[in-house]
This record gives C-alpha cells, structure tokens and sequence, in this order.
C-alpha cells in the first residue's frame, strides 16, 4: 500500500558516514547515499548553506535529497559540513573562512567524488553554497551546476564570465520573494552566461519553507532529464522515519 512521503521519510539507499580530506589537512564530515542497488544516473554534490546562519550537510532540502533521491531517481547525493560546520554527523575541522578557505573543502569533495567513480558529477549549491559553486567550483570533472537561491554574494563578474565560457550548463532556481535576489534581477544578472537557466518559483521564500518538493524535481529535472518529474510523493516499499537533531553550527 503506498504511503505518503513526509518531511522525515528515509527511502531505502546505500548510506555510510564518509571523510573528505583538504589540501590544508583538515577532516570533513560527510555522508555519502547510492541507489540500493545499481549504479547512479549522477551525482549531486551538496553545498550547503551559510553556517554561521544555520547552513548544514542536514539543511532540510539537502537532507530530504540524501533521503529520498536515491531511490526515486537513482542519484548517488554527497553532502558535507564545510570546515568549521556541525550537523548531527559531527563537526568538520576547522574554522569558517567566508568562502575563501572553503576552497579546498569544494576541492576535497571533488576529489572523494573521482577517486570514489561516481559519475556525471553536479554541483548543488544554496545559498552560500552557490558561491562555493561559482567562485570554486568550475572543475574539470563538475558537468554542470544547479544554484538554489543564489545570493551572488561572493561571486564576481569574472566568476560569471569563466562559467560562460565554460559552456557548462547553469540552472538557477530563484524565489519569488527571494531575501537576496529575486527572478527578474537574477534574470538581469546571469545574462553574464548565455547558457544559464533562471527559473523562478512562485510564492517561495529563500529558505524553501515547504517548497522542497519544488526544488528537487528541479534539480532531478536539470541533472537526469529522463527522470519524469514530479518526482512520486508516495512510497510503494519499505522506509524508516527519522527524527533529525538540529545542532548549532
């Protein structure tokens, strides 16, 4: 009998706690989620949010994709805490750097991704995260990017310009009554790269209070097209319910 998804549904997945290394030696605690069986149509690279403002690996549409897209859209989901971040997992090592340092934790994630074999690697960046992406991210292994509510806080014009010529495609997903940047002015700011896709949502917030749905089949939709969205918002299998502690990054 299918049961609703909620907020706290776990679908079945291969899950283990892993540790990505920095070129400057600090520990990141992170957690790696595969299909239960098969191998992944690709993988999403999770950058969360600012962390001095409660931005973690467990922020809930992070969470809810480690949670459920393995199993409704075979995607292998990487998230981490940046150097200096809590989450339930643990702490990363480390201290918060303003997006400069966090470099090298993009670059660690990167790493475990190809050493790890896991394939059409995505950056999936919010908020802060889609800073990382921009400023950090242009990786020759990254095939595209997807941006929740970009703030385009620390990300320059030249930032911009390296992604167009890049080619690589561009997904913005923007709030309606975004705090930071609001569709038609992110409209405005990424013609900087022509192959950007800005799309907005209505009636959505910067935190996507309620709106995790939307932003999922968004991203499924950029990364696996072949995947029919909306996603299912009912489970025919097995699954847990988990109760997430929110700790004080």
């Amino acid at each position: 009998m299918s049961t609703p998804i909620r907020a706290n549904t776990v679908l079945p997945a291969r899950r283990e706690p892993i540790t990505l290394h920095t070129a400057d030696d600090l520990k990141l605690v992170g957690e790696l989620a595969l299909p239960e069986s098969g191998e992944p149509k690709a993988t999403l690279v999770c950058l969360h949010p600012l962390p001095t403002h409660g931005g973690m690996m467990d922020s809930h549409i992070f969470r809810k994709a480690a949670w459920r897209l393995p199993a409704l859209a075979d995607l292998a989901v990487l998230r981490f805490n940046t150097r200096g971040t809590a989450s339930e997992a643990g702490r990363s090592e480390g201290t918060f750097d303003s997006g400069k340092s966090e470099r090298f934790d993009v670059a660690a994630a990167l790493e475990y991704a190809e050493f790890s074999d896991l394939p059409n690697v995505w950056l999936v960046g919010w908020s802060f995260g889609t800073d990382l992406t921009l400023v950090h991210g242009l990786d020759p292994l990254v095939q595209g990017a997807v941006l929740i509510s970009p703030p385009l806080r620390w990300s320059t014009e030249d930032d911009l310009r390296a992604w167009a010529e890049s080619g690589k495609p561009v997904h913005a997903l923007i709030p309606e009554y975004d705090d930071y940047l609001r569709p038609e002015e992110a409209r405005r700011r990424f013609a900087a790269i022509p192959q950007a896709q800005v799309t907005g949502f209505p009636d959505t917030k910067h935190l996507w209070v309620g709106k995790a749905e939307d932003a999922l089949d968004a991203i499924v939709g950029a990364v696996a097209p072949d995947v029919p969205t909306p996603l299912p918002r009912t489970w025919d299998g097995p699954s847990e319910t988990r109760q997430v502690t929110i700790v004080d990054s």
